[in-house]
């Protein structure tokens, strides 16, 4: 199963959703910092759990004037698919920031005053994530403990990584060449 899949599902699991909902709770969530999913490709997941039989489909009458809108929820296949897919999510770290590490392989390329405007970048790219994040979780408390849960780990890695990002900078402008 893919993240993106997953993602879904997880967000299905909580209470049957319609495509806009499933969009709205990933972008509050912040859910794109951590797994592919792209608005438009929301329903062609939907379609895809759908043909596994993990979701199904009904047509619910919207507020107001609105055409029906087609509400998916999880099916006992899908809670189980889901089960496997989270103790396995959770049992085995996954990669890196290879785009980092890559980066970072490739050093000796570049010039030393280039490198360190890069990590600068990278830097503030990283802060502002953070900012946005602790931003996007303050304006929706009070969250579930799993929520909070997913913004605490995310904030402590941003962290966590900045820390080691400002160590290495020092590290390279003390260093000749």
């Amino acid at each position: 199963m893919t993240n993106a899949e997953l993602a879904v599902l997880s967000l299905l699991s909580e209470k049957p959703r319609h495509g806009y909902d499933i969009e709205a709770q990933i972008e509050d969530r912040g859910m794109r910092d951590w797994t592919d999913i792209g608005f438009s490709s929301i329903y062609a997941i939907l379609k895809k759990l759908e043909k596994k039989g993990w979701v199904e489909a009904e047509y619910a009458q919207s507020v107001g004037q609105g055409a029906p809108r087609k509400v998916y929820r999880i099916t006992t296949s899908g809670l189980e698919a889901q089960l496997s897919a989270v103790i396995e999510a959770l049992s085995n770290p996954g990669r890196p920031n290879s785009s980092l590490l890559l980066g970072l392989s490739n050093l000796p390329v570049i010039s030393k005053d280039q490198a360190l405007e890069a990590l600068g970048q990278y830097g503030m790219a990283l802060e502002a994530r953070l900012g946005q994040l602790l931003m996007r979780a303050d304006e929706q408390q009070p969250l579930p403990d799993f929520v909070e849960a997913m913004f605490d780990y995310s904030t402590a890695m941003i962290a966590t990584e900045l820390a080691w990002l400002n160590e290495y900078i020092q590290k390279l402008e003390t260093q000749d060449g």
